[in-house]
């Protein structure tokens, strides 16, 4: 199993003979130059959406014209993209599973907001998630853009994660001190890749506290297209 930051909160995902695109933001990512766009998404299977602002959705739904696969998301976002663009989806919910050939998903619960825009302006089209993806004896934990909560401990229980891939730079997420305390108190984590950070000024520009304050995982700063086996 590979899994490849692409920048910010965008990953690829290569688990059970499948890839997966979560989030995948190329254009206007300053993490990601151009040249590195079509290899970052070739051969992809599907594209994981965690919610509606643009530096997570907006390469989306191009992605799904351009490839012909489906997005996996909320039923809310897929059904209105199968409804208006006819594109393909795999529209779920909170508490839901599907199959992806060997790879499970399902998709839990996130604190955070989410609106996409129109041309009216921002509009609410569905709520925010994570996935949890299993698959080659793995569950990777993808908490999407939240802050920590109560319910990671039920995530934990049901689906005992073994790698978090923790939205951690502060500001608009947990910053990585709330991470490293989510993962202490909720998770029993072997690996740990940090995301929504260093992109801009605003967010952390550094997993060093993280490091320090779980010391029992393997915390892995990402470098962008450089894959971490696992």
């Amino acid at each position: 199993m590979n899994i490849i930051w692409l920048g910010h909160a965008s990953f690829r995902i290569e688990i059970a003979g499948q890839v997966l695109l979560i989030d995948p933001w190329l254009n206007g990512n300053p993490m990601l130059p151009e040249a590195f766009h079509a290899k970052a998404t070739e051969g992809a299977t599907h594209i994981l959406l965690t919610h509606g602002h643009f530096d997570h959705i907006c390469d989306g739904l191009p992605l799904a014209k351009e490839k012909d696969i489906p997005v996996v998301a909320q039923f809310d976002l897929v059904n209105h993209w199968e409804e208006t663009e006819g594109i393909e989806g795999i529209g779920f919910n909170k508490g839901g599973t599907v199959s992806l050939g060997d790879v499970a998903v399902t998709m839990v619960h996130a604190v955070h907001s989410s609106t996409m825009g129109t041309p009216d302006g921002p509009k609410c089209i569905g709520s925010e998630c994570g996935f949890m993806i299993s698959g080659e004896a793995h569950t990777i934990y993808v908490s999407g853009d939240t802050d920590v909560m109560a319910d990671m401990g039920v995530f934990n229980d049901l689906h005992a994660p073994n790698i978090g891939i923790l939205a951690a730079g502060g500001h608009f997420t947990m910053d990585m001190k709330r991470a490293g305390y989510a993962a202490n108190k909720f998770f029993n984590f072997k690996t740990i890749i940090p995301c929504h950070y260093k992109t801009f000024p605003l967010l952390e520009q550094s997993a060093d506290e993280l490091i320090k304050t779980v010391p029992d995982a393997n915390v892995i700063e990402p470098q962008v297209m450089v894959p971490i086996e696992l």
